[in-house]
């Protein structure tokens, strides 16, 4: 039970208290709710619970969806830490995006941190941290328009959209402003390893979490078909038309693409867009030979392995952790060299065991901090697109737009 709705409450009447979540229905197999004259029509008629039982997707992980979303819009958009400091004209400026999940207990975290640290900091704070979600337009026209001089002190983000695009800190990258300050020698050993390295070999950024994504396949949809255990599998023919892919969380959308890019070249990306369930008109459905693309039911959704670990025990829905690993969609810290006395105590905290074991724990996203125990089992490596091919592509920005253009070309989807 949450607080915002009952799963038995009609679905019309969900989206009217909170159209925030149409977006969320839409893309987990509920686009008609976008017309509204059918989420009047049928909205009114059936009840969460039973949406979600007729297209067979996991109630319990649809609603932790539908709650996130609701808390990042009601009680946290443009949620500081603290609001005071945020309204006052701050000497140390923080601005970011995180993961909806792990963003209010870290958020919550680092508002108790502030308020025993205020007056040993020395410095007042402005800060804005908003939801992965909403994508990083809200930074881009000041960082844009900024030179290094008037950029805040201290960036986070998920993803790769803000920090590599050349229109926006790929061009301060080039001119060495960021430090890393973490100190750490070596990083947590499941994410620097002989396979996998996160550790910025240019001491510029600081990743300090990751989000992997993982496969949650429907057992009941296989119809013969063996379960995909890798990327390669979800790739091939057999799988067209049969994956949901999580294209509004842009900072695991982009970490798709980009990895299948390395790791499977363009041909790859096409089969990307070709795999993916687009929307079908009743006369398409009628005509349509493809597998479970008529019924709408996804065989396979990709999505952060948090969400893969809530299944209940007896479902049809099994997580699956890929054979050359979960793809790993950094969370970036980047502060500017200039402001190190003043963002160290910060960065410390936000680098310390206590938010490693938070995000780790809590939100199942793995922590770079060396000490920390993420509880992963062997086997579950991670895919990540490695230092060497960011450092060797000019504009990662120029890059992710490339391949978005192979993706939709394939995926049926509008953009």
């Amino acid at each position: 039970m949450n607080k915002y709705f009952d799963v038995t409450e009609k679905v019309f009447d969900i989206t009217e208290k909170y159209p925030e979540t149409l977006d969320v229905f839409a893309s987990n197999g509920f686009e008609h709710l976008k017309n509204e004259a059918m989420r009047k029509i049928m909205g009114k008629t059936i009840s969460l619970e039973m949406a979600c039982k007729t297209k067979k997707v996991n109630l319990e992980i649809f609603e932790n969806k539908l709650v996130e979303t609701i808390r990042q819009t009601r009680e946290s958009v443009d949620m500081g830490l603290n609001d005071t400091l945020k309204d006052s004209d701050g000497e140390t400026r923080m601005l970011g995006v995180l993961p909806c999940p792990v963003r209010i207990p870290l958020m919550e975290s680092f508002s108790k941190w502030l308020k025993e640290h205020e007056e040993s900091l020395g410095t007042k704070i402005d800060y804005e941290l908003k939801a992965a979600n909403i994508g990083v337009d809200w930074i881009r026209s000041e960082i844009e328009n900024s030179d290094a001089d008037h950029l805040a002190d201290l960036f986070m983000s998920a993803g790769f959209d803000l920090f590599f695009d050349e229109k926006l800190m790929g061009r301060f990258k080039k001119q060495g402003v960021f430090k890393d300050l973490s100190g750490f020698e070596r990083l947590n050993r499941d994410l620097d390893n002989d396979r996998v390295s996160l550790k910025d070999p240019q001491g510029q950024y600081t990743v300090f979490s990751v989000v992997p994504a993982v496969f949650l396949v429907n057992t009941e949809e296989l119809n013969g078909r063996k379960k995909p255990e890798s990327w390669e599998e979800l790739l091939s023919a057999e799988f067209e038309r049969s994956v949901s892919l999580p294209l509004n969380d842009f900072d695991l959308f982009n970490a798709l693409l980009l990895t299948v890019y390395k790791e499977f070249g363009e041909d790859g990306v096409r089969k990307l867009g070709r795999s993916h369930m687009r929307s079908m008109t009743p006369a398409e459905m009628v005509k349509s030979n493809i597998r479970n693309t008529a019924s709408g039911i996804p065989t396979v959704t990709v999505m952060p392995y948090l969400f893969a670990g809530m299944v209940r025990e007896g479902s049809p829905l099994k997580p699956v952790w890929p054979k050359e690993g979960a793809i790993a969609s950094p969370i970036f810290l980047l502060t500017k060299k200039t402001s190190e006395e003043r963002v160290k105590p910060i960065v410390d905290y936000l680098l310390s065991p206590e938010v490693g074991q938070l995000l780790a724990t809590n939100g199942k996203f793995p922590s770079t901090h060396p000490d920390v125990e993420n509880g992963l089992k062997e086997g579950q490596s991670f895919l990540w697109i490695g230092w060497d091919f960011i450092n060797t592509h000019e504009d990662l920005g120029a890059l992710i737009r490339y391949c978005m253009d192979l993706f939709y070309d394939e995926s049926g989807v509008k953009r």
